[in-house]
Formats: C-alpha cells, structure tokens, sequence
C-alpha cells in the first residue's frame, strides 16, 4: 500500500510494522489513559492534534502529495484541516506548516506555480481556501492575486446548459459530485470575503442541479456523476446519471455544502432548501450506516458485496458533516449519536500506529473517477478494485476536521 505521509522516495509504507492503535496506545508519545466513551481523545493529546503532528512529522518541510510536486487539490484537502487545528490551538507551528505549503507554489508576484488556468478543474479550486485563510491573516497580496485568479477560473468555467459548473474542461457536460467541494466553499468565502453577494445564487444552484439531478429519488442516495448530455459510456440514458452510490463522492457533496452554509446568508431564499437537501441525504445514508462498525461502505448501498470493504474518507466524511450538520441545527441531534459512534469505528477498525507513534488511517479508496484513459465506467466493480491506501490525504484531512468537531462538542 502507498503511505502517503512518507517523503516521495519512501512511498512503501511497511503494514507489518504496525499494531492496532488500542495496544500500541500506552507504548507510544501520544499515548496515556484508555479513551474516553465518546471516542474522541484520551486523556493527554486529541485526536485532531495527534493526527496532524503525525503529518507534519512525517513530511517535516512543507506537505507534498507525490513526486510531481503539483498544486493539487489532496494538498488543499488536508491543508485545510491543518488551518483548522491551527485556528483552535493558537500553535504558530500549524500556520508555518500551511504558508510553507502554498508558499512552495505561490511566489512573490501571486503567481501559482505548476497551475493550469486553460485546463479549467475545479479540483484546482479547493486549495484556495488556505489561500485566503493566509490573505485574511497577513493582507499580503500575493495570497489576494492567487485567489483573484482561481476566482477568474470559475468565472470562465464551461458550464452546462443548466448553469453548472463542468468538472474539466475534458469531461464536458458532467458534474460530478466531488467538483461541489473542490469549488464551492472557495466560491462562497471568496464572495464573502470580497463582498460578492450576487454569486450565493449560483453557488447555491449548482448543489440543486446535482439534487435534482443526481439523486436517486427512491432511496435519496446520490450517484457519482451526471452527463447533462447523456452520451457517456457510463451514463444511464434516460438521465444521464452514472450507475452507482460511491461513498466518498457524497462525502464531498456533504462536507462542501455544510461549509458552504457558513457563507450563506440568513436571508437569502435558497438557505432553507439547501439545508433540506442536506438533512434529506443525511437521511438516507443514516440508513446504511454498519450496525456493527458504524462505518460506512466504498458502495454505500451494497453492504456485505463481494469486494466491497468499510471505507475510511467517506466514514470520516460523513462523521464531519453530521457532527458540524448537528452543531449548526442542521440536523437532528440523532446525527451527533450517530457521528460519535461512527468515528469510535474509525479508531477501532480503521486506525493503527506504527512505530513512530503517530496514527495511521488504513482502508481508503486511492481514488476514483469517471471516463478517462483508461476509461472508467462507474460501475460497481470499478468502485471496489481501486486500490486502498494509508494516510491518503483525501482520509486524513476529513478525520482531521471530524475530530475537531467531534472535540468541540465535547467542550459545550
């Protein structure tokens, strides 16, 4: 399996090495007392801190997803969650980890190094949000110039003929669940930020086409992707939507949504529909959370399928959003319950320690897509044969921002 934490020449991560995190606990840095009954920290160190030193352990100078040394968007992911540690410990360590991190791409002039503006991926939207983050906290305008111009990107975006967004230039006509994450929550900060006002319409509409769209109106689960043209290989003919329940996929949609909403003002007419389209696919994924692990399945509808397995971004995703989702009165407070026992199976039957001390998070899909070279057809059995990872950064991030959240409930 790949470690995504290790330096590019070290990408083999050793399994063998590691034990389950509940006996290797009292041997290791972080450890101490058992962890208490909601799961989410011992007595010495949370989790959001145990798991982002991890990183910062692990790749000490600044956080590079792979050898190509792109701006990609698994940096923003977890760069994000880094920010957000920094934001509740005050620690000026966290806020070095980010700036050397984007400063390795954004120079002087605000220029974004190894970004390709006429490539038109929104994936290449999500690390902005760090990127205003250290606008607001310096006012240096190299971070203003950078955001200005993924802000240019998303003005020029092809489109749909419905208004949304397409995933890339090369996948037209498609939207894609996980673009709603890549460029939303930029989207929405950017506005608020800059006194955009005019745009939460259009931010808000391309979560509804992917509700109206997407959703399977049955059991309210979404699929992956939707071809508006409908000429895909994988697309269903009569409505363009792909043919499966990917769970990470969702988990995009949800956490991009949730945060979105702390954009969104009070007054605008489309707040209340969107907190009902998110309250509604919680519901429907309530019902497939695992009765013995709490966690949640690569292909959330097909629990026990041959191949299928628990994943673990998603199940931190969704702990995420429905604890946030809780927090904000989104959510019904079952959801916090339901939350709680979700990341309690993620320590249980997801994370390990190596023998460095520091967590690991195991069982998380390497990533999918749909369409491309080779061409993937969005079928059940492409979900389960992507490999799976440890310390994938679209895992740690989301365990990062869970467990946050998770520990903010339990100081109210």
């Amino acid at each position: 399996m790949i470690h995504r934490f290790a330096k590019p020449s070290r990408f083999v991560h050793d399994r063998t090495a590691m034990l389950p995190i509940a006996v290797v606990l009292a041997l290791t840095a972080f450890a101490g007392n058992p962890l208490d009954t909601a799961g989410v920290r011992g007595n010495d160190v949370p989790w959001s801190v145990r798991m982002t030193d991890g990183v910062m352990k692990r790749l000490p100078d600044y956080l590079t997803h792979d050898s190509t040394m792109a701006w990609n968007y698994e940096e923003g992911v977890l760069l994000n969650a880094v920010w957000r540690v920094r934001e509740k410990t005050g620690d000026r360590k966290y806020f070095d980890y980010v700036q050397k991190s984007i400063d390795h791409y954004v120079d002087s002039n605000g220029t974004i190094e190894t970004y390709h503006f006429d490539e038109f991926r929104l994936d290449d939207i999500a690390p902005g949000r760090v990127v205003l983050d250290l606008y607001g906290a310096t006012k240096e305008a190299r971070y203003k110039k950078a955001a200005f111009l993924l802000r240019k990107q998303l003005r020029e975006q092809p489109r749909i003929k419905a208004g949304g967004f397409w995933h890339k230039k090369i996948y037209p006509h498609q939207m894609w669940l996980d673009g709603l994450y890549m460029a939303e929550p930029f989207y929405a900060k950017f506005a608020k930020m800059f006194d955009e006002p005019a745009d939460y319409d259009d931010i808000a509409e391309q979560f509804i086409l992917m509700a109206d769209h997407a959703r399977d109106p049955e059991i309210g689960l979404f699929y992956h992707g939707w071809d508006e043209s409908k000429t895909q290989k994988w697309a269903n003919p009569a409505t363009g939507d792909s043919p499966t329940f990917w769970g990470r996929s969702m988990g995009w949609y949800m956490m991009g949504l949730v945060d979105v909403l702390d954009y969104f003002p009070k007054d605008n007419p489309r707040r209340e529909k969107l907190i009902r389209i998110f309250d509604g696919l919680a519901s429907a994924l309530l019902k497939y959370q695992d009765k013995r692990t709490n966690l949640w399945y690569q292909v959330v509808d097909k629990p026990g399928a041959a191949g299928n397995y628990l994943e673990s971004s998603a199940s931190a995703m969704f702990t995420y959003a429905f604890t946030k989702g809780t927090a904000k009165g989104y959510l019904a407070k079952k959801y916090l319950e339901a939350a709680r026992a979700a990341f309690a199976g993620l320590l249980k039957y997801s994370v390990v320690a190596g023998t460095d001390g520091y967590p690991t998070l195991t069982n998380t899909c390497a990533g999918a897509g749909l369409g491309g070279r080779p061409y993937r057809d969005g079928s059940y059995d492409y979900y389960v044969s992507v490999p799976r990872v440890d310390n994938d950064f679209k895992g740690v991030g989301p365990f990062i921002l869970a467990a946050l959240e998770l520990e903010a409930t339990a100081q109210r």
